[in-house]
């Protein structure tokens, strides 16, 4: 597919990202391309801007990715990553070699790299078991306390059947794209990519099952929270809803999925675990 309309989505607290916005719309521009940049903090708009969308490239981090993929969610519009930021897990070209690249992913090369997306039902406690609101994560939909440091308890159960009640800071729900995040970082296991099973991993669990779970792509989980403080549902670390005691939250694995166009050999994966996670760039 030749790239006729590029969006650029970049994190606008950050000037470096910024000045590469410009570069990169220049750039589009000198070779023919009609292309568009907006905030990717500035969800609604930059939705209104992605029709006829061939690629969206974002200028940041991970996290400008996630919210790239809020913006794509409806629209099967691949994402490329330019990474700006620290880790850059998801993104796909390195900051200085963005612009020699680029060439070959408007002339039509590259390959779509598919993910697999959460969707979360939150149930009020006066919701008569109707959703009040629905949500999509690439990384992570994560359960957890508020600004008071307490423990909650949060009932869980599997396709309806009830696993365990933990006590702890949380507990995770994570695709394996987030497999290497937050979910790691609580001890959970590294899932490949294109993995459609997903994680339940507690957080900093306290004389309850610790262990981790890797449910299947069929499977529904249901949190119940119980607690006297003020809790948060966090929906890829940027969407954050206070909750409270009562709320249910079913999460599964969601029909929508985020496509990323890539140049990188396909098994650049493992290639590149080791030296991400040691923070190399």
């Amino acid at each position: 597919m030749k790239i006729k309309k590029v969006g650029i989505l970049y994190h606008p607290m950050v000037e470096t990202t910024v000045a590469r916005t410009r570069e990169l719309k220049d750039f589009l521009l000198a070779r023919g391309i009609e292309v568009w940049s907006c905030s990717a903090w500035e969800t609604a708009q930059a939705s209104s801007l992605l029709e006829g969308t061939d690629l969206i490239l974002t200028s940041g981090g991970d996290g400008t990715l996630l919210r790239a993929a809020q913006v794509a969610l409806n629209h099967r519009t691949p994402i490329t990553g330019i990474n700006m930021g620290n880790l850059g897990f998801l993104t796909e070209f390195k900051a200085d070699e963005a612009l020699e690249r680029l060439p070959e992913l408007l002339a039509g090369k590259g390959w779509i790299d598919e993910r697999a997306m959460l969707e979360a039902e939150i149930f009020t406690p006066d919701s008569n078991d109707k959703p009040a609101v629905s949500f999509y994560a690439l990384n992570d939909i994560v359960l957890a306390r508020g600004a008071i440091v307490k423990l909650i308890q949060v009932e869980a159960a599997i396709d309806g059947k009830p696993v365990t009640t933990y006590r702890a800071d949380g507990v995770i729900l994570s695709t394996a794209t987030g497999s290497t995040s937050y979910a790691l970082a609580a001890g959970g296991p590294v899932l490949y990519p294109y993995s459609t099973d997903f994680l339940l991993v507690p957080i900093v669990p306290h004389l309850t099952n610790g262990y981790s779970l890797v449910i299947p792509p069929s499977g529904v989980v249901s949190l119940k929270l119980i607690t006297n403080n003020q809790a948060v549902l966090s929906i890829d670390g940027h969407i954050n809803i206070p909750v409270a005691s009562g709320t249910k939250v079913t999460i599964k694995i969601s029909h929508k999925k985020t496509r990323f166009l890539r140049l990188r050999e396909q098994n650049y994966f493992f290639n590149i675990l080791e030296e991400k996670l040691r923070g190399k760039k």
